[in-house]
């Protein structure tokens, strides 16, 4: 077998707990199903997936091997990670924050910006560059072939972000709906995904550089 269970379930947990909270994608996705229909989401959520297929094709190549060559670029990465995500906490949860179902109106573009939209939120999205930079080689068994492992445990975290997010599309409207008029559930969703963004940067803030 290429990768273990336990790697494999491990991958799967990480990015589902980093894909349910609030981050550069979601708010993206969200607003644009929400503003423009589930068919601009669903546009700019095949953007989406074409940046996490770039990072895996990175991640293949060798993207980890650059941390074991220059460990002060993984410290960068992950600093930056921690910080950003310690933002986006503080933008849930500072007074007047607004919760990711409750987007500002955003104007209507057309498919193929959509899409690169979606592409280049996602590249430029530092949670995901953490998690393949960081978090992923560290699911890695250096016994087995590495980029076999890379290719079946990114594609682990590829289908399960886009199922998320393919969740959010569909559901960002009708969720949106339901939530305005109600304005404590707002705000517990708005705080508990603040809370959850907020452990994951403590949480990277103390992550060690996986033993090359």
């Amino acid at each position: 077998m290429l990768v273990s269970w336990a790697a494999v379930g491990g991958v799967a947990l990480v990015e589902l707990g980093m894909a349910v909270t609030p981050g550069p994608n979601m708010i993206h996705l969200a607003s644009r199903s929400i503003g423009q229909g589930t068919r601009a989401g669903l546009t700019a959520l095949a953007g989406t997936a074409a940046g996490f297929l770039v990072y895996l094709v990175a991640a293949t190549l060798g993207l980890a091997a650059l941390f074991a060559a220059v460990p002060a670029a993984f410290v960068a990465v992950k600093v930056a990670g921690a910080v950003y995500l310690g933002y986006l906490a503080w933008q849930m949860l500072r007074p007047g924050g607004r919760s990711v179902f409750d987007p500002a109106e955003v104007a209507p573009v057309r498919p193929r910006r959509l899409f690169a939209m979606g592409l280049v939120t996602n590249l430029l999205n530092p949670k995901i560059a953490v998690l393949y930079a960081a978090l992923l080689p560290q699911f890695i068994d250096p016994a087995r072939p590495l980029w076999p492992q890379f290719l079946v445990l990114g594609g682990v975290q590829v289908v399960v972000g886009v199922s998320v997010n393919g969740l959010v599309v569909l559901g960002a409207g009708r969720l949106a709906g339901l939530l305005r008029g109600r304005p404590r559930a707002l705000r517990a969703q708005r705080w508990v995904s603040g809370s959850m963004l907020a452990g994951f940067a403590v949480k990277l803030a103390f992550e060690r550089q996986p033993a090359s």
